[in-house]
């Protein structure tokens, strides 16, 4: 059984996953103080100096706080507006990876020598 593991935790595919969410969980945490501490202030400094971290409803003993909310909206957009140009990236480099012209077919010494060796002997019959 720890075999079988071994064999699943290691091979490449798990180990990419796992990388992509350690970065994946930095990058929306960089993401987020992005939103709240530079976003966030100048979208309310445009809107009047609306100040979204403070935007609360107090229902009855509930305080709902839906100016956090509204940074968790703006944090997805981000978030997804980079992943949506990253995969864009992506494909445009493997189009251009796709079209990469191919090469022929790689010719080894003995070859070339026997093409050199048809070609002297064409050379040869066409002067007699």
């Amino acid at each position: 059984m720890w075999q079988d593991f071994k064999a699943f935790a290691f091979k490449g595919n798990v180990l990419e996953l796992a990388i992509a969410v350690v970065i994946g969980a930095a990058f929306g945490k960089i993401v987020a103080s992005l939103v709240e501490n530079i976003i966030t202030p100048l979208i309310g400094l445009v809107m009047g100096g609306v100040d979204f971290s403070g935007l609360a409803v107090t229902v009855g003993e509930a305080n709902v706080k839906y100016g956090a909310f509204i940074q968790s909206i703006i944090d997805f957009l981000i978030i997804a507006f980079v992943i949506f140009l990253f995969i864009r990236l992506l494909g445009k480099l493997k189009r251009k990876e796709d079209i990469k012209p191919e090469e022929g077919p790689t010719i080894d010494s003995k070859e070339e020598l026997l093409i050199e060796i048809r070609d002297l002997l064409k050379q040869q019959n066409t002067l007699r």
